[in-house]
């Protein structure tokens, strides 16, 4: 057993079509995937590195045959596999109880069907989050959520995506919670417990720069990089030097697009970064991750969550979200 301190990785299986939904272009409805390119590069990255990590995996996608193969391979590896909603909507906070049980339902009978796993920890897209979501949750008995993303930089990055898509006015309103609210960025970065009605509920929040709030999941580490190798190392060791200094065990978060570039003709040229080479990136990745684990010892979220009782007292919080009303 390392006697380095805790972090947590985990890897939100956001498919093509996913991106292509949130930014309104209309072919998403035929589904495209890039899982069979993706899936098998990212393991064999995460093998190499004796890693096990989370996969969050949308439902939808885990509801096709066609991506039963690569869905397949996640848990075969030995990782733990997660829930990310079944219709990859940004905007849960919006659904009725009734709509956000079936959701799950969806998710947990397709993701199960595909991997043979039931899940029992959940990430909403787009970090959407409200009181009736994680009410569900804590009711279907998940051990934990982790969607909680306190991060100063949500309106910009919000801003930055709307400005880039083909989203109508009524569709941005409809996504106006996309990435979190400058509000959640007030919220710890350390995990703790929601009181809610029926009990409580573990929260993992995706770690950002504790005290800056700002930015440190791989997907961003990676476009400061496509500036500035040295800007993004500096960063990463700046990052790991501030979770030091506050005790803090980071939840980090990664995506398919950490691992694709150009080659791979995704269609998905809106996104950042996404004008660099696949070598470029896999050499970032390999970087950040060097400098991480000679700090932290890596785990995936289920094996955290499983100890943190034993060894952490969290703090409490009401359950309060400003969208909340919106869905009331």
């Amino acid at each position: 057993m390392s006697n380095k301190p805790r972090m947590t990785l985990s890897l939100d299986l956001d498919n093509q079509w996913t991106y292509m939904k949130t930014h309104g272009n209309p072919d998403w409805e035929s589904y495209p995937s890039y899982l069979d390119t993706c899936v098998p590069r990212i393991l064999e990255f995460l093998k190499q590195r004796d890693i096990k990590i989370t996969f969050f995996v949308v439902g939808q996608d885990a509801a096709r045959e066609e991506n039963h193969d690569a869905l397949a391979q996640l848990s075969a590896a030995g990782h733990e596999i997660a829930n990310h909603s079944f219709n990859h909507e940004p905007w849960l906070h919006l659904y009725s109880p009734e709509q956000l049980n079936e959701e799950f339902q969806k998710a947990e009978d397709a993701i199960e069907l595909a991997t043979g796993v039931r899940v029992r920890g959940f990430r909403g897209p787009g970090f959407s989050l409200s009181t009736s979501t994680l009410n569900t949750i804590q009711s279907r008995g998940y051990d934990y959520d982790a969607t909680a993303f306190p991060n100063v930089l949500n309106p910009l990055a919000r801003a930055y995506f709307f400005s880039k898509s083909q989203l109508s006015d009524e569709e941005k309103e409809q996504r106006k919670a996309l990435f979190g609210t400058f509000s959640d960025a007030l919220r710890p970065v350390k995990p703790y417990q929601w009181n809610l009605d029926q009990g409580e509920l573990i929260e993992l929040p995706v770690t950002t720069m504790p005290v800056f709030k700002t930015p440190i999941h791989f997907s961003y580490l990676v476009y400061l990089g496509s500036y500035s190798k040295a800007l993004a190392n500096l960063y990463t060791r700046m990052s790991i030097a501030m979770c030091r200094l506050t005790g803090t065990e980071p939840s980090l978060l990664l995506h398919p697009l950490d691992f694709m570039g150009h080659e791979d003709k995704t269609g998905l040229e809106f996104f950042p970064a996404m004008s660099m080479s696949v070598d470029t990136k896999l050499e970032l990745m390999d970087g950040f991750f060097t400098m991480l684990t000679k700090s932290f010892e890596p785990l995936a979220i289920g094996e955290y969550i499983a100890t943190i009782d034993q060894r952490d007292k969290l703090a409490q919080f009401e359950a309060s979200f400003a969208h909340d009303r919106v869905a009331a």
